[in-house]
């Protein structure tokens, strides 16, 4: 018998052997990609490279390493940071209940949709920055009109990658549940929520992807304080390693809140078979 329980044990260790190998392997290539790139960058600012690009006004990985250094000891840069991610995760979480409550409510009444779809397929091509001049007049503040852009850009994502996931649902989930006496609120629980969390989450993922360049862009226009200001300020008295550090920095905390909704998602739906959600990651 034990030897039965080793031999029925052994494949899995392997098997988690072998994908921690494989995790390894994947980030050994995505920091080499990094480094290729970085190295790529220094060569042609070193080299003053001109092609149909013209790299020679380009700062160098080591000025911008400077600048990013002599930044981290500052205040103001946290302060800017923390103001980005205020803004973020205001209009976002806004976004985020509006979004799935609404889409659910879509996918489920045909009524709501017949009433709020059109309005929604109306508004939704406009782009979030475009709407600033309209947020200007709307709101007493610049500080709750860039909310007001981070939520509108992150709202339609999630709505319809929502409203896509409960009407793709299958209703013989739903007759099963019927079946047993279940009733709507019941259906809603464990059939609707459940189903539609991988394509919820979808939504999430590119409405917070969406929703980092609409502030940073009312930022640069309208903001008084934050990283898209405090980037287009530095354009503007031509500090351009200021700049790049401020491009460097947007893409550090858009990767770091991505990264985070993607997580909470695989979480949300670890039920899902393994091989499903190893493809993910």
């Amino acid at each position: 018998m034990t030897a039965l329980l080793e031999q029925t044990q052994a494949p899995p260790a392997a098997t988690s052997g072998g994908r921690r190998g494989g995790y390894r392997a994947r980030w050994a290539v995505r920091l080499t990609s990094l480094a290729a790139a970085v190295l790529a960058w220094q060569w042609v600012t070193a080299g003053d490279v001109r092609l149909w690009v013209r790299f020679d006004r380009l700062p160098t990985p080591v000025e911008v390493w400077r600048e990013l250094v002599r930044q981290l000891g500052e205040p103001v840069h946290y302060e800017d940071v923390a103001q980005s991610l205020v803004r973020i995760l205001t209009g976002f979480g806004i976004a985020a209940v509006l979004g799935i409550g609404l889409g659910i409510a879509i996918g489920r009444s045909r009524l709501l949709a017949d009433v709020l779809q059109p309005l929604f397929e109306v508004v939704r091509p406009i782009p979030a920055i475009a709407l600033v001049p309209v947020a200007i007049l709307l709101f007493p503040t610049n500080e709750q009109g860039i909310v007001f852009i981070t939520f509108v850009s992150a709202f339609f994502p999630i709505l319809v990658s929502t409203r896509h996931a409960v009407r793709a649902l299958p209703t013989v989930w739903e007759d099963a549940i019927a079946t047993i006496g279940g009733g709507r609120i019941r259906t809603l629980a464990s059939v609707v929520l459940p189903g539609a969390l991988p394509g919820v989450f979808s939504g999430l993922s590119v409405g917070i992807g969406v929703s980092w360049i609409c502030v940073i862009s009312a930022e640069m226009i309208s903001g008084d304080y934050g990283v898209g200001y405090r980037t287009w300020k530095a354009y503007t008295i031509v500090d351009y390693p200021g700049v790049l550090v401020g491009m460097l920095t947007i893409g550090a905390l858009g990767w770091l809140t991505s990264a985070s909704v993607e997580r909470a998602g695989r979480w949300a739906t670890r039920w899902l078979p393994a091989n499903l959600k190893d493809r993910t990651r």
